[in-house]
């Protein structure tokens, strides 16, 4: 792939990417799901509700669902941004930040990195780090609080 050409083609891919943020943040899920893969794997690191992995658009669908039940409040911000690769191979790495409210009441916060595989501007594989101990804390203090999916297991393929 020539340099300009690929250039332009990882600033379009980190905009979509961008894009994809901003409707999580507004609970929009439909733009996102319409850009995976229908065998799309999504896996989220801890053992806890939000851990696992998944294997298909529809187990994925489930999975934000969850997330915005457990912290109705939550807004993502991109804080850095990498692209590379050709557009059937193509690399992303997102440094991001969220802030919100949790089921309880409490607010809440974190930093993590996605590493996500596209093929042909599609999304089929979406990996996220981030302080799971933190968040497992977050989960166990809602779970005692009587929120019972906060204790679920995780959401894998279904």
């Amino acid at each position: 792939m020539a340099a300009r050409t690929a250039i332009m083609y990882h600033a379009l891919t980190k905009r979509i990417a961008r894009s994809a943020f901003e409707d999580l943040s507004s609970r929009n899920l439909e733009p996102l799901l319409d850009r995976c893969a229908p065998d799309v794997r999504h896996t989220f690191s801890g053992a806890h509700a939000l851990g696992g992995t998944r294997h298909s658009r529809r187990a994925l669908r489930r999975w934000p669902e969850r997330l915005f039940r457990l912290f109705p409040e939550l807004t993502f911000t991109i804080r850095d941004m990498m692209a590379t690769g050709p557009p059937w191979n193509t690399r992303l790495a997102i440094a991001w930040g969220d802030q919100g409210v949790a089921a309880d009441g409490i607010d809440y916060e974190n930093e993590g990195i996605h590493r996500l595989r596209l093929e042909w501007g599609r999304l089929v594989e979406l990996h996220a780090k981030l302080d799971t101990q933190h968040l497992a804390r977050t989960l166990d203090r809602m779970a005692a609080a009587g929120i019972d999916e906060a204790a679920a297991d995780p959401i894998e393929n279904s």
